[in-house]
């Protein structure tokens, strides 16, 4: 369990361990075993390198790289620096990142290998180029991690640090626009760590094995991260999910907890591996990010065979928001689909348009209150007052609740498709379809229409084999749901695009549709 006696700030967590456990094991990296100490004591010699270096109070640090040890250092070196990391999502094309290191006004720049020329790219259009470091590798242009640190000596600064003092800036997926930067304190991450106690399948006990599989730029692969770290449990980093790998790590480590996005365990569950796998080292698994089939949920539920937790959150809350327990996963009760209630200590309502709370049954959007509220977006003042009003934080998110308080999402409020009047919600269509023996993947848009304005259209990958049959398709989802609600077309796909967390990226679906009109609905 989390210990947060004494503790003011996320660098805290770092020296709290240091001090109890310093010895033992705090990470396992590609076989490599880390203690404790050595992440304070690397920390701290980060610290006093930037303090040297003349970092100011707030900077931001830039950082590029697939999961390590490194995230770990520098997230505690940094904090102790009072300033604040900013991880890129390495999936991004060199502009993008160029864009959201110079949004972020970071004058370092840390680089994994896998992503040195993508770095270069990104800076080489920058007015003001960072200084770029090398972690772990050998290049022209950067100086090496260890050599940067070099001499740097081993003291602590202590330095004090406020609540409301920024400790990371995670950016958001940029699946609708160009990312921004969410800026979050070490009072929200204090608070998810206090919540998290109240959370099964993050609660940790010292010395749990916990499954680091999510990106760190990623506020469930942070949070994983955080809390593992802050529990005193050892942290198995997956550098990269190739399911093979991350079965053998969960076998050899004896993984006792984990954090997967669907899209993963969809990958795990369909691996020829799985067949034999050991998994009787779980104790939990935890998902969320994307929605997930309730075929697939169970069939993992069956096989993974440990309790089962889902969580509905967002970056801006500090990924707190809902969870769904294992006790409510039993298809008798109807709540698969449900993201759960929310976290114990976290306010949720269901509102309309115009801020007032929906009944029971009626579809609204999520708004979400706890000191897990982000500061802000950063430099967007206009975009941080539409989205927090009197400190409730906006999702996004349409939603219903039923008598027993459990949420149902029913998409993005912006994906929303008006077919006639009537709302209609890619995600329920989508898990109307899912169920049909012929389909691997689904997603659903919204196409433009002449005499309804939009409809729904399908785009379906199939299974191995399977033949094209838009009939049946559109027959199956007949069958499920209002007929308004199912697809009037399927369009048969290689594969769906989804960004790193598996979410649909609609945009990219609709854009050939909507060419050339002024309007993205009709």
């Amino acid at each position: 369990m989390i210990d947060l006696e004494g503790v003011t700030d996320v660098a805290d967590i770092a020296r709290m361990q240091a001090r109890k456990r310093g010895a033992e094991t705090a990470l396992i990296d590609d076989g490599r075993r880390i203690a404790f100490a050595e992440i304070d004591e690397t920390a701290s010699r980060i610290a006093q390198r930037f303090l040297e270096q003349g970092i100011q109070r707030q900077e931001r640090v830039a950082y590029l790289s697939k999961n390590s040890e490194h995230f770990f250092t520098f997230l505690f070196g940094v904090a102790k620096a009072g300033a604040a990391l900013a991880p890129v999502n390495f999936r991004l094309a060199a502009l993008e990142i160029g864009y959201i290191v110079e949004d972020s006004g970071a004058r370092w720049f840390l680089v994994g290998p896998d992503f040195a020329e993508l770095a270069e790219k990104a800076v080489a259009g920058m007015k003001n180029k960072p200084q770029l470091i090398a972690l772990g590798f050998n290049r022209p242009g950067f100086v090496r991690h260890d050599l940067w640190i070099g001499d740097a000596p081993q003291r602590d600064p202590q330095l004090k640090l406020g609540a409301d003092d920024d400790v990371i800036q995670l950016y958001t997926s940029g699946t609708t626009g160009l990312p921004k930067g969410v800026q979050l304190t070490h009072g929200n991450y204090l608070t998810a760590c206090r919540l998290a106690q109240g959370a099964p399948g993050l609660a940790y006990d010292e010395g749990d094995v916990v499954l680091a599989a999510m990106p760190f730029f990623h506020v469930a692969g942070v949070n994983i991260a955080i809390f593992a770290m802050a529990s005193g449990a050892v942290t198995a980093i997956v550098r990269d999910v190739i399911p093979a790998a991350v079965l053998d790590i969960i076998a050899r480590e004896k993984v006792n907890h984990a954090f997967l996005a669907p899209a993963i365990i969809l990958m795990l569950m369909n691996a020829p591996e799985m067949a034999d796998a050991d998994l009787s080292s779980m104790k939990s698994l935890s998902y969320g990010a994307s929605p997930i089939s309730d075929d697939l949920l169970l069939r993992a539920k069956a096989r993974f065979a440990c309790k089962f937790t889902q969580f509905y959150g967002m970056t801006e809350t500090t990924g707190a928001g809902t969870l769904l327990a294992d006790d409510a996963h039993d298809p008798a009760l109807g709540k698969l689909r449900s993201c759960g209630k929310a976290w114990p200590g976290l306010e949720l309502k269901i509102v309309d348009g115009a801020g007032r709370e929906v009944g029971v049954g009626e579809v609204g959007e999520i708004v979400l209150r706890a000191p897990v509220v982000m500061r802000g977006y950063w430099n967007k003042p206009e975009a941080t007052a539409q989205a927090i009003h009197n400190g409730w934080m906006r999702t996004g998110d349409a939603a219903y609740r039923d008598e027993e308080g459990y949420v149902f999402i029913y998409d993005r409020v912006k994906d929303m498709i008006v077919s006639g009047g009537e709302n209609i919600y890619p995600a329920e269509v989508e898990n109307a379809i899912f169920g049909h023996p012929d389909v691997a993947d689904v997603a659903v848009i919204g196409v433009p229409d002449e005499k309804w304005g939009e409809a729904a259209k399908a785009m379906v990958v199939l299974k191995p084999g399977a033949s094209p049959n838009a009939e049946s398709v559109i027959a199956w989802a007949r069958e499920r749901i209002a007929g308004f609600k199912a697809p009037r077309s399927v369009d048969f796909v290689a594969a769906i695009p989804r960004n790193i967390t598996g979410k649909i990226l609609r945009r990219e679906l609709r854009k050939p549709f909507w060419e050339g009109r002024d309007r993205q609905v009709n």
